[in-house]
Formats: structure tokens, C-alpha cells, sequence
């Protein structure tokens, strides 16, 4: 509907503007990528790849995919247009519609729009912190302040197989009593089991080893420098051992950032660092973190907390024709004043001047500008101000001058 786009573009608008105040650049990729992308990119053993992707065979016969994510496409552009020659770490980000065969319900649907950031180049904890604190920082501008930062290490190649080792030297004797999904995990994706909604599969995991209790020393040493640069700028956080993420690329850092008033949907947004997946893609070793965010479940805390921007633009002027003339002249008026940018309403249906006023009062309208023969042939106008029904006859060259006065024109049109 036209009231809720217009409070999507306000907030499209905040996210784009507060991107380009951390220095972040949008990079926009396409709907379709080939499938061997995300199953390369995000893991073959994931929920997403195994169950939830649209998938399709085009006409030359090559699978594609509509993307359910925007990471790999963002990693897949910087390798093909060869964004690390620039030097430096590339800040980018994006935001679209994704795509997910899953059940819809509430916070999630087959196809919802997604924010995020990608730093490409950099494994220094300080980019980890500023993209959480940039996440924070998105939540904190629209008035929620009760924001729970959940973070946690999952370490690196060198040592998650030994805490996958640990794992499953706990888990397996239990492997009975999992859900189907976590048994068909066990074997190739043991630290899945973590996340799992299943009651019976959570007490099952209740007293396993932490993985912040395996971390080699530079996976450790990474962790505690982030959240000293966490704490060096106020954002608290909780450090939640289960967190582990739904993507197999994520290396070291993780993070989400949840509300407490969305159900069991209630992450914000979610990231992490994968220093792994340029590599995986074909490129050459590259550190890279980011995050992603969905707008529906934004708009649904809003929503909820009544915080929801009432962002509906006016029309400044309604122009109120009397007579074919009257139209005739005040045509092209209305057109120059649109191109400058003001937002202005006009009778569509040759109504009479009591209709025509009661719908620019029902519009909000505070300045309706009525031309009749008289003022026609005189080369003037009435202004009319709504809020007053004080009148005064000006000439109609004098509307911008008029509407500048007492208006800026559109924000949107001069953005």
C-alpha cells in the first residue's frame, strides 16, 4: 500500500545513508546466479543449499539459482571485476529481494528484502567491531535501544576440527534421541546441532564443551581484541557459546543481533567473518566479514513498538480549475511546479469548487489555489489557506514565489 512504501523508502533511505557515513559503497548483483555459486559459496551441507533454494534449469541447460543470500554474489563480483586491485579493504554493500523455499510464517517469507554489509581484505578485529557497531548503529538510529549482541568464536581450519572431534565424541552415543535432521548432521556438520529448535536435541547439547574452550591461540587472541574494541565504544554484548550460524563459510567471528519482541524469529540481523570463502570461490586468500539483515522483521518491530515513521509526503498545493480554460491554463503550471520539485494535486474529474475543496482537505492539503474565469482573465489566482480560509487573489506568476515561502520542496525529489 502507499502509506507502508513510503515508510519502506524512509527506511531504505536511513540504511543507504548510514552505509555511506561508515564508507561503505552499493554493489548490486543480480537475482540469478549459477547454482555452483551458493553451493561452493555457502555450503552443500546447509539447510539452504539442501532444502530451501529455488533452483532451475534455463534453456541452454545450465542451473541457476534465485539467490537466497547475497554474500557469494557480492564475493563472485569482487573477484570478476578484480576489486582488490584497488588496494586496501573493500567496504560494499547491498540490498534486494532474496529468495527461500520455506514455510512462510511470521519473520520469515519466500521472498523478503535484505540489507548488509561485506569489508573485504582486512582480518584485524576492529573491522569486526565497526560492522557489528554499524549494525547496532542501524537498530539505535530507528529508537531500539534494547538490543541483545550475541557473539561468539567458531574458530578456524586449524582448530575446529578438534573441537568437531569433542563434539562428537559427546553427541554420538546419543544419536537415538536427535531429530531426524540433527542424526543426518552428526556425521558431516556436528556443530549445526547447536542451533537446533528440537527441545529434546537442546538437552542434549546442554553440557557439551565450549568451542571458546579450543580456540588456537590466534583464533583466542582475535576474539579477546574484539570485544576490547566492543567495550572501547559502549556495545555490550553476551557471549553465547551455541551461536554458530547457518552457513558453512563463517570462520572465527560471529554475531546476531536480536529483539525480544519477534517469537522464535527474533534475530535482527547476522554475520560473521569468513576468511575462507574468496579462496573457496577461486580467488586468492582473503579475509573478509559482514552481515546481513531482513527489512520485513524490521518493519514488524516497528511496527510493534510504534515506531513506525509517519513519513507520508502532502501535496503542497492543490490547484482547483473552474471551467475547461481554467484547466487548460493551469496544466502546465501544475507540470513546471512538479519538475521543480513541489508536490502538487490537481482535480481530475471537473468537479465543482465545494468538491474539489473537500477532497484537498481530506488530503491535508494547506494551500489550495483556485482559478476561475475572473481570476483568469486577470491573471490571478486565489490562494486559499486551509488552516485559516483566509483568501487573497495573487498573480499566478507569483505561486512559486508563494509556495517557496512557505514550503521546501520535495525531500525526496532533491535527496
Amino acid at each position: 500500500m502507499p502509506d507502508e512504501a513510503a515508510a519502506w523508502r524512509y527506511l531504505e533511505g536511513m540504511v543507504h545513508r548510514i552505509f555511506r557515513e561508515y564508507g561503505y559503497g552499493e554493489l548490486r548483483t543480480p537475482i540469478f546466479e549459477h547454482t555452483e555459486l551458493f553451493q561452493r559459496g555457502i555450503g552443500e551441507t546447509t539447510d539452504i543449499v539442501e532444502k530451501e533454494m529455488f533452483t532451475f534449469t534455463d534453456r541452454g541447460e545450465r542451473s541457476i539459482t534465485l539467490r537466497p543470500e547475497g554474500t557469494a554474489s557480492i564475493v563472485r563480483a569482487y573477484l570478476e571485476h578484480n576489486l582488490a586491485a584497488a588496494g586496501g579493504v573493500a567496504k560494499l554493500y547491498y540490498y534486494g529481494p532474496m529468495f527461500r523455499c520455506e514455510a512462510p510464517q511470521a519473520g520469515r517469507f519466500r521472498q523478503f528484502s535484505q540489507f548488509g554489509v561485506e569489508a573485504l581484505g582486512s582480518s584485524d578485529p576492529r573491522v569486526d567491531a565497526e560492522v557489528i557497531a554499524l549494525a547496532v548503529n542501524i537498530y539505535r538510529r530507528l529508537g531500539i535501544s534494547d538490543l541483545e549482541i550475541n557473539i561468539n568464536s567458531i574458530g578456524c581450519p586449524t582448530c575446529r576440527p578438534l573441537y568437531r572431534e569433542r563434539l562428537l565424541e559427546h553427541l554420538r552415543p546419543h544419536v537415538a534421541e536427535m531429530c531426524p535432521n540433527c542424526q543426518r548432521r552428526l556425521e558431516r556438520n556436528p556443530l549445526r546441532l547447536l542451533d537446533c529448535k528440537n527441545e529434546n536435541c537442546k538437552r542434549l547439547t546442554d553440557n557439551i564443551p565450549l568451542i571458546t574452550e579450543t580456540l588456537c591461540s590466534d583464533c583466542g587472541g582475535h576474539f579477546q581484541q574484539l570485544m576490547q574494541y566492543l567495550d572501547g565504544i559502549g556495545v555490550r554484548y553476551r557471549i553465547n557459546p551455541r551461536l554458530v550460524r547457518g552457513f558453512d563459510y563463517y570462520t572465527k567471528t560471529v554475531f546476531e543481533v536480536v529483539a525480544g519482541d519477534l517469537g522464535a524469529q527474533n534475530a535482527l540481523c547476522g554475520g560473521g567473518r569468513y576468511d575462507g570463502l574468496i579462496e573457496e570461490c577461486g580467488g586468492p586468500p582473503t579475509p573478509g566479514i559482514g552481515f546481513a539483515a531482513g527489512m520485513e522483521r524490521l518493519m514488524m518491530v516497528l511496527k510493534s513498538r510504534n515506531l513506525l515513521p509517519q513519513v507520508k509526503e502532502k501535496p503542497q498545493l492543490y490547484l482547483a480549475p473552474l471551467g475547461m480554460e481554467a484547466r487548460q491554463a493551469l496544466f502546465p503550471i501544475m507540470i513546471q511546479l512538479r519538475e521543480a520539485g513541489w508536490i502538487v494535486e490537481t482535480d481530475l474529474l471537473g468537479r465543482s469548487l465545494k468538491a474539489q475543496l473537500k477532497s484537498a482537505d481530506k488530503l491535508g492539503v494547506p494551500l489550495v489555489g483556485v482559478l476561475g474565469e475572473d481570476e483568469l482573465r486577470n491573471g490571478q489566482i486565489l490562494i486559499r489557506h486551509m488552516d485559516t480560509s483566509q483568501q487573497e487573489l495573487v498573480p499566478i506568476t507569483d505561486l512559486v514565489a508563494i509556495l517557496k515561502k512557505k514550503f521546501q520542496p520535495s525531500a525526496e525529489f532533491h535527496e
